[in-house]
């Protein structure tokens, strides 16, 4: 059928019959009539009705109750609410206050005589581009009088009788005072060491995107890690949610006194708020690696990618505004029309309520991003929906791009808070540079230290600011780092990180300069309350603050590689060997890599002259051994979470560590250009910290395993661990550490009997074969262990099995194993056993803050304890050396063994506490140690074991020296 055959036929109209219109013609319906009755009908009734209610009484009207249904006082409530919405905090005053909000009746007042007092600004009236190259700053003697919870006076000779009757007075005696320190990213209290499962709230893991929850609601008071912080010099921490979340949540700023014994009246997270008014709140959110990693599952759930989180970011920023608008929208009606009009409740929605008040500039809001795209596009963010961002955190390549910080919005740009040196954990962390903080303060930036406590031991987190120093950020900016910057970027810059009157009293008395190496607090004031009755004070000499080396800004430039140059100026020589004929003013000269003549080397200077060596002259020369790495992954792994540039796990494998040596990455580079020529690593077990098969001994200047010399040591160690990881470590009937002590223990003595019976090695390389050369002590055996408890036992398996090698050649002499405990947190409990034993240890880390339940007897060292384990192995006569704890600490194994010099009160000098990380390890393992002789040399100005102390040429055994200029 073709298309005009399916249409309807047209049909004609008829015609009208007649000239009147239709409806006129047509007759009514029935139908129609009826339903014209009943409509009239309808409407009677209704005026009926009507006429009846209109002369009857209204019921009284309920004046708590809108014509809508609305409750009149909840509406009120929400117009109030309405004030408090759009009100932007101030920094709470300083000064004007008569006593601090925190201050608790019945504490005396407390006069400071004699302190040396940094007080954190510059001298009035000094210009500002001044002030921050350093102008106006200085250490002024004078005494300071606490009362109230405040500073009151910061004055010269302050008299007894010009203060209140019942003050107490503290005698500085001449030591350096400061404000408390500001740790501005820590998770102390909700991430409570020593690190237990029950007591882990660092991130609540329901959701990638969390801003309503409170750090508040985790911190636990009792965590003993906050008594350990606060004994570093630390009064004040922001506590932050982790950062596994893109939008982490609410932050909270805690001060580190708690409870009674603090001088609190209980013990309570609320209590311990720095703020008890709080003026103003607190986030964290996180971008990049974190987020995606763990919530990144590709067909369910995201972000998978960075391109996933700034949707997230996005998504509900704009959940967050759209509850902004339609507040403003009610309030604004509410307030124009009257409540009495409202048809709803003010719009209301906890889950995005924290997060709006973020876009009402009422949070202060700190960002964990390391990397450029992660940098830039949360400023992309923070100018889409108009909020601030306070601080970038970790932020490893903020100072590559310090423009894209400036476009940020709001006035002034955020801050960056960093580690001074702890990088390579990831490969977001792999482009950061120690000198970021010196940069980006040239930029007119600012950088924060920070320790991320527990990744770093906030007690210490001063020592990141004395690293930053180091490495060129001018000292007052340095200082600044841990007290007034992060104070301002908290809002607290009225009443923290300063020593004037109307701040907060908390000060701290140091047994040195700040920024020097090993310093340590004498006792701390919170609120003008003491934190310690009788603190440890080490004996040491009278303090002196460090002179601001303007040199130390200088970025190092080289290496240059030369064959021959000459150093003056060097005024100490400390290597093994002592040297004859030295003066204070010696002359170094190095001809083919080695050094071939200390002191006067007057015809050498002859010769050097008539063939133009170069000449490099010294402030306060040293020559020194170059330093020894042991027990890192340095050689076996670039970045540590990336599985492609790691050596990987050895599990039940017993592995060669020469097998997996992989040369020429930054962290062996790095190490060669921090005076760390030589490295003895092994292969892992499991995590960062455990070992399992042999070591090996190589050159950190070494371009590939086969360059020359470049190992020294194909198998110098054999390593096992006893630490809790052992436990899950897929070793074959090894599920508890009595399993791990018991497998150890069977597997040396049949390696005993094997030897007895001289049975024949099928394979020279196996487990079998090592241990045999382990009984007949020509290979030491290491074991990473922290427990005293395991170590215990540990002592115990080498008495039997030195038991069944003494059966064996009866009226023989004795044979010992050669054993070394690597870990060592809790060796100092049986110092007196390790020395009777003849066993060594090597310290890692030197300092342990009881980060796991098997580290929880560690000594943190003054002024909580007397004495550090290093110390108290080397009054018992424990042979002793230090390694790093984690691979990035090679730059700083000097700094650690001017520790153990600064703080032992005299059990060393500085030869024997660089041999900590040298000669004590050979000696440990009976290892003949690739020294001076071999062209391996570090030449310093200052010494390697103080903050100003900067390396100037390193000899590797190559063949030539580099030289930094």
């Amino acid at each position: 059928m073709d298309e005009k055959s399916s249409l309807p036929a047209h049909r004609e109209s008829p015609a009208p019959t007649s000239g009147r219109p239709r409806w006129r013609r047509q007759k009514p319906r029935r139908s129609s009539a009826l339903r014209f009755l009943a409509l009239g009908c309808l409407c009677f009734i209704a005026f009926a009705q009507w006429k009846q209610l209109s002369h009857r009484p209204l019921p009284p009207r309920n004046p708590d109750i809108t014509l809508h249904g609305l409750s009149v006082k909840r509406l009120q409530d929400d117009l109030a609410t309405c004030a408090k919405l759009r009100k932007t905090p101030q920094d709470p005053i300083g000064l004007g206050r008569e006593r601090n909000a925190r201050y608790i009746d019945g504490h005396a007042p407390t006069l400071i005589k004699n302190a040396t007092v940094w007080v954190g600004e510059p001298a009035p009236g000094t210009p500002p581009d001044a002030a921050r190259k350093g102008a106006g700053y200085s250490w002024i003697k004078a005494d300071v009088y606490l009362e109230h919870g405040l500073i009151k006076r910061v004055e010269d000779n302050i008299e007894l009788f010009t203060v209140a009757w019942d003050t107490e007075v503290y005698d500085a005696k001449g030591r350096p005072l400061t404000a408390g320190i500001i740790d501005m990213h820590s998770h102390a209290g909700v991430d409570s060491l020593p690190s237990l499962r029950g007591n882990e709230d660092t991130n609540e893991m329901a959701s990638d995107i969390t801003p309503y929850v409170r750090s508040i609601d985790g911190i636990l008071p009792l965590d003993h890690q906050i008594q350990v912080i606060k004994s570093g010099g630390v009064t004040t921490s922001l506590v932050l949610p982790g950062s596994a979340n893109n939008m982490g949540g609410e932050a909270y700023v805690i001060k580190h006194a708690v409870g009674r014994p603090d001088g609190r009246n209980e013990t309570s997270a609320a209590d311990m708020l720095a703020d008890p008014d709080r003026n103003w709140r607190f986030m964290k959110m996180a971008c990049g690696e974190n987020p995606k990693r763990v919530y990144g599952d590709p067909g369910k759930q995201g972000p998978t990618s960075r391109l996933g989180e700034s949707w997230e970011f996005r998504h509900a920023f704009e959940q967050a505004a759209k509850l902004v608008r339609e507040q403003d929208d009610w309030c604004d009606a509410a307030a124009a029309r009257g409540v009495h009009h409202m048809k709803s409740y003010l719009p209301q929605e906890l889950r995005w309520e924290s997060l709006g008040a973020l876009l009402r500039d009422q949070v202060r809001l700190n960002t964990h991003c390391y990397t450029i795209p992660d940098l830039e596009a949360f400023v992309d963010h923070t100018n889409e929906f108009k909020f601030k961002v306070r601080a970038f955190h970790h932020a490893h390549q903020t100072y590559l791009v310090p423009e894209i910080l400036k476009r940020a919005y709001g006035r002034e740009p955020p801050a960056s808070a960093l580690f001074a040196d702890n990088m390579w954990y990831k490969a977001e962390a792999n482009t950061a540079s120690e000198y970021a903080g010196k940069i980006l303060y040239d930029n007119g930036l600012t950088p924060i230290y920070v320790s991320d406590n527990p990744v770093l031991n906030a007690q210490h987190v001063v020592f990141e600011a004395a690293k930053a120093y180091k490495y060129g950020l001018p000292y007052h900016a340095a200082l600044a780092s841990v007290t007034t910057a992060p104070a301002e970027r908290l809002g607290f810059g009225n009443r923290l990180g300063k020593v004037k009157p109307g701040f907060d009293a908390d000060v701290v008395v140091w047994d040195s300069d700040p920024l020097s190496v090993g310093a340590a607090p004498v006792q701390i004031w919170i609120d003008g309350t003491a934190q310690y009755e009788d603190p440890v004070e080490l004996k040491k000499p009278a303090p002196e603050p460090i002179v601001p080396d303007e040199s130390l800004s200088k970025i190092p430039e080289g290496p240059v590689a030369m064959d021959e140059v000459i150093f003056t100026g060097v005024s100490k020589v400390l290597l093994n060997k002592n040297v004859e004929s030295l003066s204070a003013n010696n002359i170094v000269v190095v001809s083919k890599g080695k050094v071939t003549c200390i002191g006067a080397c007057e015809s050498e200077l002859r010769a050097a002259a008539e063939s133009n060596t170069p000449v490099v002259k010294l402030k306060n020369g040293y020559l020194t051994e170059s330093f020894t790495v042991f027990g890192s992954k340095i050689g076996l792994n670039a970045v540590d979470a990336e599985s492609a540039t790691d050596n990987g796990a050895s599990g039940s494998a017993f592995t060669r560590a020469e097998d997996g040596l992989a040369l020429d990455t930054q962290k062996t580079n790095v190490s060669y250009a921090y005076g760390v020529t030589k490295a003895i690593s092994a292969p892992k077990l499991s995590g960062q910290d455990t070992n399992h098969g042999t070591s090996v001994g190589f050159l950190t200047g070494a371009l590939t395993p086969l360059s020359e010399h470049a190992v020294f040591a194909s198998d110098a160690a054999v390593h096992y661990t006893l630490t809790p990881s052992v436990k899950s470590a897929s070793l074959p009937d090894v599920s508890s550490i009595s399993a791990a002590v018991a497998a150890l223990r069977r597997k040396l003595l049949a390696a005993a009997v094997a030897a007895r019976a001289a049975a024949p090695v099928d394979d020279r390389y196996s487990e079998d074969a090592y241990l045999r050369r382990v009984v007949n002590g020509s290979l030491p055996l290491v074991v990473t262990v922290h427990s005293a408890d395991t170590i215990a036992a540990l002592l115990k398996v080498k008495a039997a099995v030195e038991k069944e090698l003494e059966e064996q050649k009866e009226g023989a002499p004795a044979r010992r194993l050669r054993l070394v405990i690597h870990g060592g947190a809790e060796a100092h409990l049986l110092a007196r056993e390790l020395a009777e034993a003849q066993v060594g240890v090597v310290l890692a880390p030197l300092l342990s803050y009881a980060a796991s339940w098997d580290q929880r007897r560690a000594l943190t060292g003054a002024p909580l304890t007397r004495g550090t384990a290093a110390d108290r192995l080397l009054d018992a006569g424990v042979p002793t050396a230090v390694g790093p704890d984690e691979d990035w600490v090679v730059r700083d194994l000097g700094l650690l063994a001017g520790i153990v010099w600064k703080n032992g009160e005299g059990r060393v000098d500085e030869r024997a506490a660089l041999r900590l990380v040298g000669a004590n390890l050979y000696d440990l393992l009976g290892l003949e140690e690739p020294g001076v002789d071999q062209g391996h040399f570090v030449v310093w100005e200052g010494s390697p074991l103080e903050i100003d102390g900067r390396l100037k040429a390193v000899g590797g055994g190559r063949g030539w020296v580099d030289v930094w200029e």
